[in-house]
């Protein structure tokens, strides 16, 4: 094992444990700071972190990391670690360095998957960028996600909301989104979505017990609201199944976008950390398909892209509207990477 790779590796787990710390989930980091120190307990997690192809940070490895220790501890193996996840006790190197060792494999192989948060949360964001689209078209909307992972976020006109004060979405639904606003209240308008579709490469199903139990591990575990109410997103997306396709994200919006778009309805991409796992030649050629359906749109036939992604350098996460057939970009916020918080602006 290359032993400056294997130290690289280390590091990204404590980098992404001060950001979780400052994100509120003082666990999660405490499990990432113990995973560092104990990862040699598990030689095949740390022969795979050595030698991680491309930059760590971007795919989310520490993330997978966590990810697959929570599932261990779902599952109640080793029983320490379960205990541990229920307060039971704060030995943290004992407890990660026993579920390493027992659980070598399934943490190497749960890490060779990306990770699948599909946050709901990061719904307020987006329907309030709507609300800013549908002010100025006023018509319904055709709604294309990219990245779609179980397609909860496909459901967003079926949320409440309360956005800073702004009551929105689906009053009456039992998933309810409020994250804490910060700045001035956003101008309410109503987002008519008349059809919602989704790709991704990997899919879940929302019928299917692994899949909503992989969704759920990646929940951090200290964030007890946010696992109830994927649990809520879930039930819904049962009762009203998202439409997802399995494919390639950037042959999908080409075909798509290709798609004679009808007169009064606004069709809009809109995708949430989803770019961080394209290449760079990749994100061009998304940009360009989006630039080229932009162009083509008209007053009744309006298009818009809404991202949500974190800025190159990872320093925060922007809120980015573009609208035809203008072409106008506004920054409208930052967010938390899980909608916790909207800075408006």
């Amino acid at each position: 094992m290359n032993m400056q790779a294997a130290i690289g590796g280390r590091a990204e787990l404590r980098r992404q444990a001060e950001i979780c710390r400052n994100l509120g989930s003082p666990f999660v980091a405490s499990v990432l700071e113990a995973g560092s120190r104990q990862l040699p307990h598990a030689p095949y997690t740390e022969a795979l972190i050595a030698a991680w192809p491309g930059d760590r940070a971007s795919a989310a490895m520490a993330m997978r990391f966590n990810g697959a220790l929570h599932a261990l501890a779902r599952r109640a193996t080793p029983p320490e670690l379960a205990a541990l996840y229920r307060g039971d006790h704060e030995d943290f190197d004992g407890a990660i360095a026993t579920a390493l060792a027992t659980g070598d494999r399934f943490i190497a192989t749960w890490m060779r998957h990306p990770t699948q948060t599909n946050e709901v949360g990061r719904a307020a964001a987006i329907l309030a960028a709507l609300m800013v689209v549908s002010r100025q078209v006023r018509m319904p909307f055709e709604l294309l996600e990219l990245g779609t992972s179980c397609g909860l976020n496909l459901n967003l006109a079926r949320y409440a909301y309360n956005l800073g004060g702004v009551q929105a979405g689906a009053t009456d639904s039992p998933v309810r989104i409020v994250p804490e606003w910060r700045g001035p209240q956003p101008l309410y308008a109503p987002v008519d979505v008349v059809s919602a579709h989704g790709v991704d490469l990997h899919p879940l199903d929302a019928t299917d017990p692994d899949a909503c139990e992989r969704l759920l591990a990646f929940m951090w575990a200290d964030q007890h609201d946010r696992s109830v109410r994927l649990q809520q997103a879930l039930e819904l997306a049962r009762r009203h199944p998202p439409r997802i396709d399995q494919a390639d994200a950037l042959d999908w919006v080409k075909e798509r976008l290709s798609t004679p778009q009808a007169a009064g309805l606004c069709r809009v991409v809109f995708h949430s950390m989803f770019k961080q796992y394209l290449g760079k030649q990749d994100q061009l050629t998304l940009t360009n398909e989006i630039v080229r359906a932009g162009e083509a749109a008209t007053q009744d036939s309006p298009f818009a892209c809404i991202s949500l992604e974190w800025t190159p350098d990872r320093s925060e996460v922007q809120l980015v509207l573009t609208c035809w057939p203008d072409g106008e970009t506004r920054f409208l916020a930052t967010c938390h990477p899980y909608g916790s918080w909207v800075h408006w602006r």
